[in-house]
């Protein structure tokens, strides 16, 4: 929806360009073997490191075992005379009937390839032993690495309990005093202090509630009064009104604030709410509003988006989409709420006319104070605080909201809480 401080009057002016990025497409989940984590990269090294220094090991031996074969390179005696008889196959080109030095010729090339051979069944056998205990050398390391990152595994579920608002978790390692206890240690201390910090947030979040409604409640109610007397001057009148329509902002902005600062903490107690149920309540509460200002509201395509989390936020993200989206118009123009599942997701959609909304300043929009073009403004459709609501309550739920600019003006707002997202 547009958030221009003031609608633009007459037909809306040409949308600059579309941006020519495109947000990267989610990746999808590998299987664990494949994706780079510290284990695979530990059990890479581990075998990597057992691979190399046996091939190594293997082309040392070799060449030992070549060196001294080759130092016996003749046969340490010497026919001279009598009856040789073959008894083997092992060397089948010895001449039988041969005189003494053409049998011992024979005989040393003989066993010149027998030392070859030897060699080349030496290096096959201890290539495939090598290869048995890579294999072997990986599954173990895959496993020792395993071991060794166990307290890392243990440090991420606590981090990721502490991600679901549980602040009272921790590791509590024990084992050798190693840097992995001390990281384990100085994690506790963070939460430790975090959880003094959050408990201290939301005793000022509840004080601040009572001391600021107190005194804007009693402004309220005495000029209620001052205004209800029938002898008071039309001047006083006016000003009475005046002061009235002051302290209503003021209270709009408290309660604002405590919106806001409630809803940046992740959601504790979280029950099933259907978004279409909420989106349809925004609707019905702002269809006086939206017949006033000449906007058409759209509902037609509210299918049932089931999430749990807290009801009371959520029905703000659809009340305040809904009114910013009817508030922020041009005159006869319309806003369109939808709400569906897509792809384990339940999304709310909010589309609105507007005026044209420059890619540039979608992200200054969710600013708290921040309108489109102006900052800190004084303005009578809101405080400035309404997409700032929204996009703390979604993260809060674990979702995200998104804003593209519309074709001829105004903007699609597009909330997606994941459907699984339980306390």
């Amino acid at each position: 929806m547009a958030v221009s401080s003031s609608p633009a009057p007459g037909p809306a002016p040409a949308a600059p360009p579309k941006p020519t990025w495109a947000p990267r497409p989610p990746e999808q989940h590998r299987p664990p073997w494949l994706r780079p984590t510290i284990r695979i990269r530990l059990t890479v090294l581990y075998g990597g490191m057992f691979l190399i220094a046996g091939i190594l090991l293997l082309l040392i031996n070799y060449l030992l075992d070549a060196e001294a074969m080759h130092q016996a390179s003749s046969l340490p005696f010497r026919i001279t005379a009598g009856t040789l008889r073959v008894t083997t196959d092992a060397c089948p080109n010895l001449p039988v009937n041969a005189g003494p030095d053409e049998f011992t010729n024979a005989l040393n090339d003989c066993m010149r390839q027998q030392r070859e051979l030897a060699l080349t069944h030496l290096l096959r056998q201890s290539l495939l032993a090598l290869l048995g205990l890579t294999v072997v050398a990986f599954a173990f390391g895959y496993v020792m690495a395993g071991r060794v990152l166990a307290p890392l595994g243990r440090i991420m579920r606590t981090a990721r309990a502490v991600a679901g608002s549980d602040l009272s978790r921790r590791i509590e390692l024990d084992g050798p005093d190693d840097e992995l206890k001390e990281l384990a240690d100085t994690f506790d201390d963070m939460l430790q202090r975090l959880e003094r910090s959050f408990e201290s947030q939301r005793r000022f979040v509840s004080n601040a509630s009572h001391e600021l409604r107190t005194p804007l409640a009693i402004n309220r109610t005495l000029l209620e009064v001052q205004l209800a007397d029938p002898d008071a001057s039309p001047d006083l009148q006016q000003l009475g009104k005046t002061l009235l329509a002051t302290n209503l902002r003021s209270e709009q902005l408290v309660e604002g604030l405590l919106l806001l600062a409630r809803s940046d903490n992740e959601v504790v107690e979280r029950k099933p709410v259907d978004l279409a149920e909420a989106a349809s309540q925004a609707v019905d509460q702002t269809r006086a509003e939206a017949v006033t200002k000449g906007v058409t509201l759209r509902s037609e395509h509210l299918e049932a988006a089931v999430v749990r989390g807290s009801g009371v936020l959520l029905e703000r993200i659809a009340l305040n989409l809904v009114q910013n989206a009817v508030r922020y118009n041009v005159p006869d123009g319309w806003v369109e709420v939808t709400t569906g599942t897509e792809d384990g997701q339940a999304v709310l959609t909010v589309a609105n006319t507007g005026p044209v909304v420059p890619a540039y300043e979608l992200d200054n929009i969710f600013e708290p104070f921040r309108r489109l073009r102006t900052e800190r403004t004084h303005s009578d459709k809101g405080v400035g605080l309404g997409l700032s609501i929204v996009r703390s309550v979604a993260r809060a739920h674990g979702g995200a909201i998104t804003a593209t600019p519309r074709d001829g003006g105004g903007l699609v707002m597009r909330v997606a809480i994941p459907l699984g997202s339980a306390g």
